[in-house]
């Protein structure tokens, strides 16, 4: 019986928040883009659709304010357990990967 009060509690809260996340996307995007870009209004179910596709593109609702994601966990792990000489490796790698062959200039400053 818990369970079943615990389902439709959240079925409560998921259909609230739809709604109100919905009709939100629904205003501003009636109110704001015909007038901003020329573009059409929309429907309810197309301003429900608009969310859940920004959701899915940029990472979903961040309901756990620390929460990273689990290759940035991994990547910090052996980032600790690499030794000095094998971080400038890694750093020299990056930096021919992304464009930059060359090393940065050092850090030079102007005596007064």
């Amino acid at each position: 019986m818990k369970w079943i009060l615990r389902i439709f509690g959240f079925l409560l809260v998921l259909t609230i928040v739809c709604a109100g996340f919905g009709s939100g996307v629904l205003y501003l995007w009636n109110w704001l883009m015909p007038g901003i870009f020329g573009l059409h209004t929309i429907t309810y179910w197309q301003a429900l659709g608009l969310l859940g596709l920004g959701w899915i593109l940029f990472g979903g609702p961040r309901l756990l304010p620390n929460r990273q994601p689990y290759w940035r966990y991994r990547m910090q792990e052996r980032w600790a357990q690499m030794t000095p000489e094998e971080r400038e490796k890694f750093r020299q790698g990056m930096r021919h990967r992304c464009g930059r062959s060359e090393a940065p200039a050092a850090n030079t400053t102007a005596q007064v």
